[in-house]
């Protein structure tokens, strides 16, 4: 009998609590996309928060990683999951315009926790002398974290471009070496079905910022001003049609039942939820009218359709009674296309920007939804 076999892993309140921090760590990471007046976000303002958000996914991610695969919620994993909890506020407090000036606090945080993680995984090599699959994967992982986490700790010190670079090369080094990784993890060492579970609830407190950030759009005097009224209700369908795009996919289209290593997937998600934290920005955008229109109308376009885009991506996992290739893909190009026309051609229009993006996000609902009564239908006939 195999001493680590379980049932199915469920999502423990252990984590539930961890992703506390990450809720703060969303508000913290958009407040640096503060525009300058009469104009867009600083170009060094916008590489700050890239790199933030992602680095901050990274971390989550690395951490959902060890839980699925090695995770017991006992002492060790509450000891070292409270650990990186008040390691995270260090990277909060340093999280700010200012950034370089608290680079130290920043990075030197940002290294431990890689590094927390790194030990846990060196902690459990004890657990599986005889597995040569696990103790592979375990060696591969803790040696990423821990070249990423020198990597960060490299970033602490030098001076403004090169903490750039740095803290760019040590986010890359984690992807790449996570995916390089991927081939040769055998896929029935992760519960694929709790991974996903996992980035579902990341999505949904990312969706949580959103919902926040909504509340600008009801902002008025207290009378039913029908611009208040029309603008609010644009931005809520927005937030409803994006809501429900992920939701069709997670609930109907994909395989949560698959053997799969789940690393991709996770990669998939990073870009997920940076495009929602990039949505969420424009949405504020939107209604600010000392931002320069042309950048906010961009960003916004641009945002809205990399989620599209890497939520496509997630077809790799869907069921096998689900297609979303040949005419799927054409209803899509041409809609994105659509989209794009329209909105740059009424730039100067900013009833005709919110009202395109609604009726584009809900036209991409109808062609999921549609997807999900042919699988549905499919299913029913295998």
């Amino acid at each position: 009998m195999d001493l680590f076999a379980r049932d199915e892993k469920k999502v423990e309140y252990l984590e539930l609590i961890y992703d506390l921090v990450f809720v703060y760590m969303v508000g913290r990471n958009n407040s640096l996309l503060e525009p300058v007046p009469g104009g867009f976000i600083s170009p060094a303002s916008f590489i700050s928060y890239v790199l933030c958000t992602l680095a901050i996914i990274q971390i989550w991610n690395f951490t959902t990683f060890y839980i699925n695969m090695f995770g017991r919620n006992g002492l060790r994993d509450h000891v070292f999951l409270c650990v990186n909890m008040y390691l995270m506020y260090f990277i909060g407090e340093a999280t700010r315009h200012d950034w370089l000036a608290f680079k130290e606090q920043y990075h030197i945080a940002w290294a431990l926790i890689l590094a927390n993680i790194g030990v846990q995984y060196v902690i459990e090599l004890r657990n599986h002398e005889t597995d040569v699959w696990n103790r592979d994967l375990i060696k591969r992982m803790a040696a990423t974290l821990f070249i990423e986490a020198g990597v960060a700790f490299a970033a602490a010190w030098p001076g403004p471009r090169m903490v750039t670079i740095l803290s760019a090369a040590a986010i890359a080094a984690g992807i790449l070496l996570t995916a390089l990784g991927k081939s040769r993890s055998p896929g029935g060492m992760i519960d694929f079905m709790h991974l996903t579970e996992r980035a579902m609830l990341y999505v949904v407190f990312t969706f949580g910022e959103m919902i926040i950030a909504l509340a600008v759009y009801f902002r008025g005097d207290g009378s039913f001003d029908p611009n208040v009224i029309y603008f609010s209700l644009m931005g809520f369908l927005i937030v409803v049609g994006l809501f429900l795009s992920y939701e069709i996919v997670y609930d109907h289209l994909l395989d949560r039942e698959r053997a799969d290593n789940g690393m991709m997937y996770m990669v998939i998600h990073i870009f997920i939820i940076f495009a929602l934290n990039n949505i969420t920005a424009s949405l504020e955008f939107m209604r600010e009218p000392e931002v320069a229109l042309m950048p906010k109308m961009l960003f916004m376009i641009v945002s809205v359709i990399a989620y599209y885009l890497f939520l496509f991506f997630t077809r790799s996992y869907a069921k096998a009674a689900c297609s979303l290739r040949g005419r799927f893909v054409v209803k899509l190009l041409v809609l994105t296309a659509a989209f794009a026309v329209l909105m740059i051609a009424l730039r100067e229009n900013s009833y005709a920007h919110i009202f395109i993006t609604a009726a584009y996000i809900f036209s991409i609902v109808g062609a999921l939804h549609e997807a999900r009564l042919r699988t549905e239908e499919k299913e029913k006939h295998d």
